[in-house]
């Protein structure tokens, strides 16, 4: 096969799964995750069943990879932590990025399906947590860590420091739309939102201040 026959047929497999998981990502917003099945995902999709099965043989491998389109589709700039130096710098910079994958679109559907579908699929949630929450999590919690060894923070727990400061801003961006769908904050509204939890976590945790822990 020559390369131009080669990069023809890539580019028809990459179309038919962005059409694949588009169908999957509707399916499972509207019927949920036990009621799809990858043959209504082949209908939707335009696509044949065997071409669903060769690119995603089980539908939890359908559902993972949604999950990564998902995380991705906010993950607009690179995921390496900012040199450490300047903590309220790199901890804006770090919450703005989290503020933006919160908002991609469909992310809070995503959020509503699998809590509405972890009791029966436990490896819905573990998915979700693994490839989207986890990462995110580790890369602000790498960076918390760094600027504690270089001497900016004071953090005796690293885990509860960084929770504390990624909940600060899904509290006001994600969580309120999974019981009210028109939640909706506006740009300044999330900046500021941003900006009032790299203040209060740097009130809480910059080298000089005292443990009221």
């Amino acid at each position: 096969m020559t390369t131009t026959g080669s990069s023809y047929h890539q580019r028809v497999a990459q179309q038919k799964r962005a059409l694949i998981l588009d169908a999957a990502t509707a399916l499972f917003s509207d019927l949920g995750y036990d009621k799809t099945s990858l043959a209504n995902v082949a209908q939707r999709a335009g696509v044949s069943t065997a071409t669903v099965f060769k690119q995603f043989p089980a539908k939890a491998d359908l559902f993972e990879a949604m999950v990564l389109q998902f995380w991705a589709a906010g993950a607009a700039t690179d995921l390496t932590p900012p040199p450490p130096g300047d903590p309220e710098a790199g901890l804006r910079s770090l919450g703005e990025h989290y503020a933006r994958v919160l908002r991609a679109p469909g992310m809070a559907g995503l959020h509503r399906m699998v809590i509405a579908e972890a009791p029966r699929f436990p490896e819905l949630g573990r998915i979700q947590f693994d490839l989207g929450k986890e990462p995110l999590f580790e890369l602000v919690r790498d960076y918390v860590v760094s600027e504690a060894r270089a001497g900016a923070l004071r953090v005796p727990d690293d885990v509860r420091a960084t929770t504390e400061f990624l909940g600060m801003i899904s509290n006001f961006v994600l969580w309120p739309q999974l019981l009210l769908p028109e939640w909706s904050p506006s740009d300044v509204a999330v900046q500021e939102t941003v900006d009032s939890a790299v203040q209060t976590f740097l009130a809480r945790y910059a080298k000089g201040t005292e443990d009221v822990g």
